[in-house]
């Protein structure tokens, strides 16, 4: 087939296993919500109580994705996310057992903070491990396939979560989600990693604690996109998260709208990812950036919810904006930075993006009391494009890549 021809993205046996891998895994970790939201609710917790247990989850790979880097860095990639997908089999599969209505929502809580360790080993270690499986220059469409199929699987894994649940309830539910996380170390397993060979001494963890918050330092490209995109869903995201629901509910009188325009905004960074890989682009950080300022037309649809419709085709358009990210993003950290430093640095990634939306998802409740919906979105829309003009000024955004007049002082 010439899908499989040799050169092909497909003819890697590596990245093949490794994308069946990630697959089986989204399917089962996206179902897991749901049957952790029945769970809980039929043992008479609320949406308070669910929201903190989730809560907890992200607050620990947030936590512990720091070291978790170092590990990455430390140990064959490989070995720590089967670790990492073993561990979550193994909570989940307790939770069949632990999660009984009798079970105070405290230890649920404990174990879904434990849970979420293994979330903070496994994302440090998966976004440095591609360029294991692929030669640098499919890395783009590598990261593009693999970000695809986790769309399609965020999609595709709630539907079967709720089928599940229907069938057998939210508990037995669980068995799906620790099976698919087991399965998918099987394909894991039989990869052949090759990330060692060129891996310096060990230094003291503090030590390489610290030479990964560094890097992002001083490698200014690097440190202000993690930082732009950490305020801007901070600010952004969640106001769009919280107040899409609540709006289109009051607004339509149905939560149809909702879903589908959750739906439409994957659908469009799919869209837009695939493009972005078949294209040339001489500047992929500005590129990138400016494509970026199209995700305001998501909560500016939500500020002007003129019909359906309208909300549904502007989630479809603000999708797009995730597109480049998927394309370049990952590619220009497994391109620009020294392969023993990746994991730390995706670990940092990881905190930055997941670290702050909590925190605006509970005062999105409070920005609206004191300056109104409307307000409130038109205002992060503005605040949104600002970031993204200032972050542009940033030496080496542009390409996504460190200036070559920098002194040497100023890079790693």
């Amino acid at each position: 087939m010439k899908l499989f021809e040799a050169g092909s993205l497909w003819s890697y046996k590596g990245f093949r296993l490794f994308w069946f891998s990630t697959t089986i895994f989204v399917l089962g970790a996206s179902a897991f919500p749901i049957a952790l939201a029945v769970t809980i609710l039929d043992a008479g917790g609320n949406a308070t109580t669910l929201g903190l247990i989730l809560g907890a989850r992200i607050l620990s790979g947030v936590v512990f994705a720091p070291f978790a880097g170092v590990w990455a860095d430390r140990l064959p990639r490989k070995q720590v996310m089967i670790a990492a997908d073993l561990f979550r089999a193994t909570i989940v599969f307790s939770l069949v057992f632990f999660s009984a209505p009798s079970m105070p929502h405290y230890l649920i809580g404990a174990m879904v903070f434990v849970m979420g360790i293994g979330d903070a080993f496994g994302a440090a270690s998966a976004g440095a491990f591609l360029p294991s499986l692929l030669p640098v220059e499919k890395l783009p469409a590598g990261n593009v396939a693999r970000g695809v199929v986790v769309r399609m699987a965020s999609i595709v894994g709630p539907g079967i979560g709720g089928v599940s649940v229907f069938l057998i309830g939210g508990r037995m539910t669980f068995l799906f989600t620790a099976f698919a996380f087991a399965c998918g170390t099987y394909f894991l397993a039989q990869i052949k990693e090759d990330v060692n060979s060129n891996k310096k001494v060990q230094e003291p963890f503090l030590t390489e604690l610290r030479e990964g918050m560094r890097t992002v330092w001083e490698i200014k490209w690097v440190g202000a996109m993690i930082a732009m995109a950490s305020v801007q869903l901070m600010v952004v995201l969640a106001a769009e998260n919280v107040l899409l629901p609540v709006i289109t509910r009051r607004e339509f009188d149905t939560n149809t709208v909702f879903a589908l325009s959750a739906a439409a905004f994957s659908m469009g960074g799919i869209i837009s990812a695939i493009i972005c890989v078949r294209i040339k682009v001489k500047h992929e950080g500005q590129f990138s950036v400016l494509v970026w300022m199209l995700l305001i037309i998501a909560p500016l649809s939500l500020a002007f919810p003129v019909n359906e419709y309208v909300v549904v085709i502007a989630y479809l358009l603000a999708g797009f904006s995730v597109g480049p990210w998927e394309a370049f993003w990952n590619s220009a950290i497994q391109r620009e930075i020294p392969q023993e430093l990746q994991g730390r640095v995706f670990s940092i990634d990881h905190m930055g993006s997941s670290g702050l939306m909590p925190l605006g998802m509970a005062l999105v409740g409070p920005a609206v009391a004191i300056f109104g919906e409307k307000e409130l979105l038109i205002g992060a829309s503005i605040f949104h494009v600002i970031i993204c003009v200032l972050v542009l000024m940033v030496p080496g955004v542009k390409d996504m890549k460190t200036p070559a007049d920098y002194s040497q002082g100023e890079q790693i």
